[in-house]
């Protein structure tokens, strides 16, 4: 699997016409996944670990998960159709049984807040990886010119 796939983080995250830009990638490359906004907020909340009043869905799904004793190992975002990107969530179980596996198929944005959230690993396939665009000069850019709307850094 090592091979299969490439690891990144969240490199930036900046409102956009109709949502959020979420800037995935490492040192080789960049790309943008768009989110809504509430995805966006949420996203930037984990980053910044800023804490909620109450909790959210993410984190109720994170109790649960801590209930049945099951662990996020990473995420996995796999393709691209039709200007959608799927992703898989790999979730572990260990018990008196034994050690258990489980992918389930997730929207990236679910994905992402989930990673960030427990500080686990967010990587793409790499045949996705190599057809994206990169962005990343016009990150660097949107960095250099300080970006007035950096997302998640507004005025509170």
């Amino acid at each position: 699997m090592k091979n299969d796939v490439v690891p990144v983080q969240v490199r930036g995250i900046l409102p956009a016409n109709n949502g959020v830009a979420i800037f995935i990638g490492n040192a080789e490359k960049v790309f943008v996944i768009q989110v809504e906004t509430s995805m966006g907020r949420v996203i930037s909340n984990f980053l910044r670990k800023t804490p909620n009043e109450r909790p959210l869905t993410h984190d109720l799904i994170g109790s649960i998960f801590k209930g049945f004793g099951i662990n996020l190992e990473r995420v996995v975002i796999s393709e691209l159709r039709n200007a959608t990107y799927f992703a898989r969530l790999i979730l572990k179980e260990e018990n008196e049984l034994g050690v258990k596996l489980v992918e389930i198929d997730a929207r990236p944005s679910d994905c992402i807040a989930l990673a960030v959230a427990r500080a686990r690993p967010i990587f793409v396939a790499s045949s996705l990886f190599d057809q994206v665009e990169d962005m990343t000069e016009i990150l660097d850019q949107l960095n250099q010119t300080g970006s007035p709307g950096k997302f998640g850094d507004e005025a509170e």
